[in-house]
């Protein structure tokens, strides 16, 4: 095949794909999954709030036509978790792409932070990633097929004073995201993660107005500006498409910048 007959960006759509987006509510998720809507993909919004996941799936459905649904669910519970896989099959017979957005972040010293705090932030950023990926996989296994999109951060890579639950998480996220990409390639199961930086999200809009975070973009960021919610799209449909069919096992940092210093 000469270069001219390459499938070029036709690599990107989505037609007929099926997805779970945890988290997919707001913020990134819901950034995501309406991502995936535009390039023709079918999408599950998974969020604790049921009556607001069913709503922006239903904005969803209407702005791009697509089969799309949303229902409540605890990603700390693995039985919640089945269930929710399970409703994705009834619906749709198969999941092709799920994304583990699903995330909190509580910042602090860590002599002024609780260890049930510490214990909150790694069971629904590290246990929940794993529960919903348990879930899928031997779906995934058997359709020889998927792709699995977790969402680290920067903080996974790199650290940050005052953050001790939320990067211990995203650095176990990075880990298990590596582990995955090399246990499950040989059944044609893609694992990576994407490293968000600094994204204006409802997490980041109590600091967003600091004075330790304008030094931060200023001082940090090669762009020196929050991530705008869009800027997440490409890299999301890019490692759920067939256009990331040879990567696995890494992680594609979003972050302005940031890791770049």
């Amino acid at each position: 095949m000469s270069a001219v007959d390459l499938p070029g960006i036709a690599q990107f759509r989505l037609d007929g794909q099926t997805a779970i987006v945890t988290g997919g509510s707001k913020g990134l998720g819901l950034a995501i999954a309406a991502g995936f809507a535009s390039a023709g993909g079918k999408v599950l919004l998974v969020s604790r709030n049921a009556d607001q996941a069913a709503q922006r799936a239903a904005e969803i459905a209407s702005r791009y036509d697509v089969d799309a649904f949303g229902i409540g669910t605890d990603v700390t519970d693995l039985e919640a978790v089945q269930e929710m896989h399970r409703a994705a099959m009834s619906r749709w017979q198969r999941v092709d792409i799920l994304v583990n957005s699903a995330g909190i972040n509580i910042r602090g010293p860590i002599d002024e932070l609780t260890p049930a705090q510490f214990d909150e932030v790694m069971r629904i950023n590290v246990t929940g990633t794993w529960n919903c990926c348990r879930a899928v996989i031997p779906q995934m296994k058997q359709a020889k097929y998927g792709r699995i999109v977790n969402l680290a951060s920067t903080l996974g890579v790199v650290g940050l004073a005052n953050r001790t639950p939320y990067a211990s998480s995203k650095g176990a996220v990075v880990q298990m995201t590596r582990a995955l990409g090399l246990e499950l390639a040989p059944f044609g199961i893609t694992c990576n993660a994407i490293c968000p930086g600094p994204f204006l999200t409802e997490m980041n809009i109590p600091i967003a107005d600091s004075e330790e975070a304008k030094k931060f973009i200023v001082g940090a960021v090669a762009l020196e500006r929050w991530g705008e919610l869009e800027e997440i799209q490409g890299a999301a449909i890019y490692l759920a498409s067939k256009a990331g069919s040879y990567t696995t096992g890494s992680l594609l940092t979003v972050d302005g910048g940031w890791t770049a210093r």
